[in-house]
């Protein structure tokens, strides 16, 4: 069996930056996936993309797949033959389903008795054969929401096809993929080299497209050279160019032969908001802006040709002309919005639709100035700057920067405020409420940024809750597990002690109506917990660990914080296996009692010497514990009650819980109680799995 490499490639029209890189990857993924299936052994696949171009180089593809053993038992001999040794029905159907004369079946006994039996060699198909309806496969699977047709044909796909390469070694595989002949041909850059290019081989493909096509096949290699020239630009100016990452893939999948250029605008832009300028040069014309070494704005931008030019400075000039009328656009939108204050803008925010069931903006702004003033009291911040925010959080919606711009949302909150001469804090907090935007994004540092973050997320939580919508397993329009794990990340990582339970309870007192009312409190609050199962298991702590703590249901995030980790910490003790065992034991004892029947532990009913160490020891603990318990020091009362382990033992193995004397029955059971509650004021660690 030989091996060649196997070269597909698919010409197209432009297509979508954005999902080229994903365009790519699937296909390989899939395609990887069918030859797997179809049995074709290969060393990989290397993957090339560019706006005019899928293609994937698999290597070392085997050209035939191995033969194949068939193996199958049938009737039973004592079914597929008469007394007589007639051949029965059931005999004749199993060779016709076999493809075989009775005669040739061969018997054998599978463990189970004696059976007729079929065996045979099935010989691997050729690969040129299998591989043309896996290639259309794997392109008819490709994550395209949208496919077009093109001229008269059926075809459809992301773009119109132009040409299609399929060379296995030094052949090419006579197949018609997306209603395109197959063949050797590829096209280099549209205009550097726009006359064909006749591949030999895969081996061929980047060299050739690289020279004499001026094309880089290979997206990595393209954004990498892309990155070089962009610092390069910079560094040509003394300064630093800034690379946004997804600005980078996408200008990657723009160009095929990359050319930096830089341009300038008028100096008298930097008067506007840094973030509005970098929106529109980034969004609008996918151009890199330059820093100083002081960290400010140039007023420069680089940008991508696909093309080199023989007049470099036309094609500046001509960059600089669009960029302008952008840049212009948001001084004046500036300008403008600075007229009228964020306050005055509050009115505009009743004709703006939160959400149908749950009022406008206005609606919202309202409940949530209302939570921040709870909550800032409860964290002893500034109330009345945490009400003002929450007022003036979502004023910016409605001004003309933040409807040509919507991702300057809070950026361009915080510039107008301080426009209006509001306290600094409260202007922080109106671009610190959307924080974290993303796993793992920096959280607001203001108190009132804070505040105003929690106030918001919770606030939707119980809204959408509240009318029947929480997140489905596919649907989560309103992002709510992100706020839920925004809202995890707050409180615990700034340390806030904050009872979430009653934040929440607080919030539900804002809303009019909720159809859901009943058992709201209960629901929001274990989808916002729920968040961290997650979490730990991100950081390596197991879910047992988890489920531990959230049997006794800690208000406070941070508590339940503290308690994981105590508990995480508790389970590697040697001693933690048998005193969770042990839990277990006593919560099935206690599940079956009448908890009326248990009085307190009377020490004049404890007899046996187990009973009587146990009880003394826990009495011990208790004193010593509280302080603790106050201070939550919850490793500390863990690594104490590990001294349970030896009291606990002696107690189960000398003493009978269930004897027939009531008294000492219930005094028994109470004793175990005392056991049991001592352990639930941080966990249930009777969850905790044996190692």
């Amino acid at each position: 069996m030989s091996e060649q490499e196997l070269l597909i490639e698919i010409g197209t029209e432009e297509l979508p930056p954005k999902a080229l890189l994903k365009l790519a990857t699937a296909f390989a993924q899939d395609l990887e996936s069918l030859l797997a299936k179809a049995s074709l052994v290969h060393a990989g696949v290397e993957v090339f993309a560019t706006p005019r171009r899928l293609a994937l180089i698999v290597k070392a593809l085997h050209d035939r797949q191995a033969d194949s053993v068939i193996e199958r038992f049938g009737p039973a001999l004592t079914a597929a033959f008469d007394a007589s040794g007639k051949a029965t029905r059931a005999a004749e159907g199993f060779a016709r389903s076999c493809g075989v004369p009775l005669a040739e079946l061969a018997q054998t006994d599978d463990g189970k008795g004696s059976k007729l039996y079929y065996k045979a060699i099935k010989a691997g198909q050729d690969t040129q054969t299998l591989l043309p309806p896996l290639i259309n496969e794997a392109l008819a699977s490709l994550p395209v929401p949208r496919r077009m047709r093109w001229g008269s044909s059926r075809v459809e796909f992301v773009r119109p096809v132009h040409w299609v390469v399929l060379l296995y070694g030094d052949e090419v595989i006579p197949a018609t993929i997306l209603g395109v002949p197959a063949g050797r041909l590829t096209h280099g850059h549209r205009f550097h080299h726009p006359e064909p290019i006749t591949l030999a081989c895969p081996a061929e493909y980047a060299r050739k497209l690289l020279e004499p096509g001026r094309v880089i096949a290979s997206f990595a290699a393209r954004q990498e050279k892309i990155r070089q020239l962009v610092e390069q630009e910079g560094r040509n100016r003394g300064a630093t160019a800034v690379i946004d990452e997804a600005l980078l893939e996408e200008v990657t999948a723009l160009v095929e032969w990359p050319v930096a250029l830089t341009g300038n605008f008028d100096r008298s832009f930097l008067a506007v908001p840094r973030e509005a300028l970098i929106s529109s040069m980034k969004g609008h014309q996918k151009c890199f802006y330059l820093l100083d070494q002081n960290r400010q704005i140039l007023p420069n931008f680089i940008t991508l040709s696909n093309l080199e030019s023989k007049d470099p400075q036309q094609v500046i000039a001509g960059n600089e002309k669009v960029v302008r009328p952008r840049l212009a656009d948001a001084a004046f939108f500036y300008e403008q919005d600075k007229k009228q204050t964020l306050a005055s803008r509050r009115e505009k925010l009743k004709t703006v639709i939160f959400q149908q069931q749950l009022g406008t903006v206005y609606e919202k702004s309202e409940r949530v100035a209302r939570l921040s003033r709870f909550i800032a009291a409860a964290l002893a911040m500034d109330v009345a700057q945490s009400e003002r925010a929450a007022l003036l959080g979502k004023c910016d919606l409605v001004s003309s920067m933040v409807y040509e711009f919507a991702e300057l949302q809070g950026i361009m909150g915080y510039y107008y405020a301080l426009n209006d001469g509001e306290a600094e804090p409260v202007a922080h907090a109106l671009n610190e409420q959307y924080l974290p935007r993303f796993a793992g994004d920096v959280l607001p540092a203001s108190d009132i940024g804070l505040v105003l973050a929690l106030a918001e997320r919770i606030d939707t939580l119980v809204g959408l809750f509240g009318i029947g919508q929480p997140p489905t397993g596919s649907r989560d329009p309103f992002a709510l597990r992100r706020a839920a794990l925004g809202v995890l990340r707050i409180i615990i990582e700034k340390s806030l002690d904050l009872d979430l339970v009653e934040v929440i309870a607080h919030a539900i007192g804002g809303f009019a109506d909720l159809p859901q009312r009943e058992g709201l409190e209960t629901a929001v609050q274990d989808f916002i917990f729920e968040r961290l199962r997650t979490w730990y298991a991100d950081q390596g702590i197991d879910a047992d660990v988890f489920l531990a703590v959230a049997a006794v249901r800690p208000a406070k995030p941070l508590e339940f914080d503290q308690r994981v980790k105590a508990v995480n910490h508790f389970r590697q003790r040697p001693e933690a296996q048998a005193l969770a065992a042990a839990n277990k034991r006593v919560a099935n004892i206690l599940a079956r009692l009448d908890q009326q029947a248990v009085p307190v532990v009377d020490k004049a009913l404890l007899t046996e010497a187990a009973e009587q160490d146990l009880a003394e020891t826990l009495a011990q603990l208790v004193i010593t514990l509280e302080p603790l318990f106050r201070r939550r020091e919850y490793t500390a009362v863990l690594d104490l009650l590990t001294g349970l382990h030896k009291p606990v033992d002696r107690f189960f193995e000398d003493v009978m819980v269930n004897t027939d004397d009531d008294a000492v029955r219930h005094n028994r059971q109470a004793l175990l109680l005392q056991l049991r509650q001592l352990f639930l004021r941080i966990a249930d660690i009777s969850h905790l799995q044996t190692l």
